[in-house]
């Protein structure tokens, strides 16, 4: 039980999967939070020891406040929450967006973070010791959007606004929050850029993509640091991605 423990949510696949795998392989005990039961089973199958499934959904308040009663019950504290689970939008324009697409992004991206977050928090201010680290999955979209992405570009927008309202509210309270902003991480949801993608001027062109571990130990990383220590906002991405010529 010496551990520090963590809570990984969309841990299924991609940067999740990755993050949860590389935060057990340095010592951390690792919840694995995602809708598909599967998915989780098979990444936990990896260490077993060290990564332990268990289904929620980040959109439903219920199902998120049995998420972290089962994690206190069953490992005793909440030391990391990493809230990674997201989803993309479709490339549309804005009148063309449907009210239930655009609900569907928020409740995941901004909604699904805000209540984990708030679960989390409650933990750690009564937890003893005290305090503990949440990150946040931003994207490069909360700074710089891509075209036709007005749902994903407004929630990772909104999350870097919680991230920093959260970084504050913490500090009474030992409880450090910072954002990772991922680029063109080689996962299922960034298929296409291998393809060719809409650009600002219009043309589509295929991007680089980076190797998901790289992000994993980003992520490593900002979760090894003393609560005296806080990385407040990083940057990970493929280092030849249009990203710093956008417009």
């Amino acid at each position: 039980m010496s551990a520090q423990v963590a809570v990984v949510t969309g841990a299924g696949s991609g940067i999740g999967a990755a993050a949860a795998t590389a935060l057990a392989d340095a010592g951390w005990r690792v919840v694995l939070a995602g809708r598909r039961a599967e998915t989780l089973a098979e990444v936990a199958a990896t260490r077993p020891d060290r990564l332990h499934p268990v289904v929620a959904d980040v959109t439903d308040e219920d199902s998120v406040h049995a998420l972290f009663g089962t994690v206190v019950a069953d490992h005793g504290r909440v030391d990391l929450l990493f809230n990674n689970a997201g989803r993309g939008s479709f490339e549309q324009t804005l009148d063309e967006i449907s009210l239930e697409d655009w609900r569907a992004v928020v409740d995941v991206n901004l909604t699904g973070a805000f209540l984990c977050t708030r679960e989390a928090f409650r933990v750690m201010r009564s937890q003893d010791p005290r305090g503990g680290r949440i990150i946040n999955n931003g994207s490069i979209s909360a700074t710089t959007p891509r075209p036709r992405s007005a749902p994903y570009a407004a929630t990772k927008h909104a999350v870097s606004g919680l991230t920093k309202a959260t970084a504050l509210d913490g500090r009474p309270f030992d409880i450090a929050c910072g954002q990772i902003d991922i680029g063109n991480a080689a996962t299922d949801m960034t298929a296409l850029m291998a393809d060719g993608i809409l650009q600002a001027d219009g043309s589509r062109r295929p991007e680089p993509r980076m190797d998901v571990a790289d992000v994993a130990r980003a992520v490593v990383y900002m979760a090894s640091l003393p609560l005296g220590a806080n990385v407040a906002q990083m940057t990970v991405m493929a280092t030849a991605m249009p990203f710093l010529g956008r417009g």
